[in-house]
């Protein structure tokens, strides 16, 4: 090896030295080599919340009652969950509108990644349902058939968060003025729960939300539902609230929960002076027991696009794409002749 080699040779084992003694590419291979995170479900989970901190806690309070589905089958394993929810809306001039929806959720053994089956009705004749078994994903309205779900993208898991908070939607609602007081232990389900009086606490300026960017509207300006919407949610004022809730001793999950509250709009704030009424009625049971979910037997495959979309294209004479190997389709009899080329283009 000439001197020349050797000089270079030596000049880059010292840079590699020196490389790996920096610090900063220490730290960077640490992490890139480090053993993956847990689900952020599984973290949280195994954070202790004592239920008798529930009172005087906020951070607590709040953690308890906006629990993650799937951080609550973490804590308590498989369950059924359920609660109904109903709305009744009056003003002065118009007449009340009802509503009551249900929701239904069975939660399997596995964690965050188990099965799970929920169901989503009103008294509307609306709904949705939605189950994950064995890794795949089923969905329908309320009437339609099951279609399967390859590419679901967090559909499933986003649906099990709403469907299981109807808790945190309610304390949303009523801006966070849920008080919960301590009323004794009481048993429940076999399991000892802590029972709590829910109140309206008083309005607290350093608890009021941050206000948000002006919503973009429409040329037109927004329609009379969406006004009616924004006006509700930008000055609606809690005005009455009562209800209990049990929270589980050993998990800190809300097992049972009664709602019964009031909202109310100003005269001064809006055209018409209205009132929302909410109630909530919600309970976890067959805590443990595995409801052994099977997959539908009946349903549709997945399609690539929304068969509406696909039905415009072919109306258009615009082909479908072919999977590989698939021969294509022959032009039909009828179809005008394409055009040949020009010459000398």
């Amino acid at each position: 090896m000439s001197r020349l080699k050797k000089s270079a040779f030596t000049l880059a084992l010292a840079l590699a030295a020196v490389g790996c003694s920096d610090p900063v590419d220490k730290a960077a291979k640490a992490r890139i080599f480090s053993p993956e995170d847990p689900p952020k479900a599984v973290a949280s989970a195994k954070e202790k919340l004592p239920p008798e901190d529930v009172a005087s806690n906020p951070r607590v309070a709040r953690r308890i009652l906006g629990m993650d589905a799937a951080e609550v089958t973490e804590r308590l394993g498989p369950h059924r969950f359920q609660s109904t929810l109903g709305y009744e809306w009056s003003a002065a001039e118009s007449n009340p509108v009802k509503l009551t929806e249900t929701r239904t959720f069975r939660a399997g053994p596995g964690g965050v990644a188990g099965d799970f089956h929920g169901v989503l009705e009103n008294s509307r004749d609306q709904g949705l349902e939605v189950m994950r078994v064995g890794g795949q994903v089923f969905a329908r309205n309320r009437y339609g058939p099951f279609r399967q779900r390859l590419r679901d993208r967090g559909m499933a898991e986003r649906t099990r968060t709403e469907l299981t908070g109807a808790i945190r939607d309610f304390d949303n609602l009523f801006q966070g003025r849920l008080k919960l007081t301590p009323n004794g232990t009481v048993t429940y389900e076999g399991r000892t729960a802590w029972r709590y009086d829910v109140t309206l606490a008083p309005a607290s300026e350093g608890e009021a939300s941050r206000p948000l960017p002006a919503m973009i509207a429409a040329k037109s300006g927004a329609d009379e539902t969406t006004r009616r919407r924004a006006n509700f949610f930008a000055h609606r004022v809690p005005r009455s609230l009562d209800g209990e809730v049990l929270v589980d001793a050993a998990t800190s999950v809300v097992l049972k929960a009664r709602l019964d509250g009031r909202i109310g709009v100003p005269a001064e704030k809006t055209p018409e002076a209205a009132e929302l009424r909410m109630t909530l009625e919600s309970a976890l049971t067959e805590l443990g027991n595995d409801p052994k979910l099977q997959p539908p037997q009946d349903f549709l495959p997945d399609a690539d696009k929304p068969q509406g979309i696909a039905d415009a294209l072919d109306a258009f004479g615009i082909e479908r794409k072919k999977p590989e190997g698939a021969e294509k389709d022959k032009p039909a009899q009828d179809a005008p002749p394409e055009p040949e080329d020009e010459e000398g283009t």
